[in-house]
């Protein structure tokens, strides 16, 4: 393994007690991928971190410095995961 393993790529953007990002906590905890998460304001309207992230106030979001993605909604976040870490994507 390269010295990804001891550094953390991901970061995870996400409310307290939020059913989406949960999911996205139980995929990255499946695929075994370091991630740090960043808790932000459960106010819409003052979630500006994640807006200058993703361009969206939406929790989850990731931003994956491996890959230099970036992107929102658990659905598309748990396919990238699958693609890029799982069935698809081992390096």
């Amino acid at each position: 393994m390269s010295a990804e393993t001891t550094e953390t790529a991901i970061t995870l953007y996400r409310l307290q007690a939020c059913p989406y990002c949960e999911r996205v906590v139980r995929k990255l905890q499946e695929y075994d991928l370091l991630y740090r998460s960043r808790f932000v304001e459960p106010v819409h309207s003052e979630r500006n971190v994640v807006k200058r992230i993703s361009g969206k106030r939406t929790v989850p979001a990731i931003v994956d410095e491996r890959t230099g993605v970036t992107m929102s909604e658990s659905g598309n976040i748990v396919e990238y995961l699958d693609d890029t870490y799982g069935r698809g994507g081992d390096e």
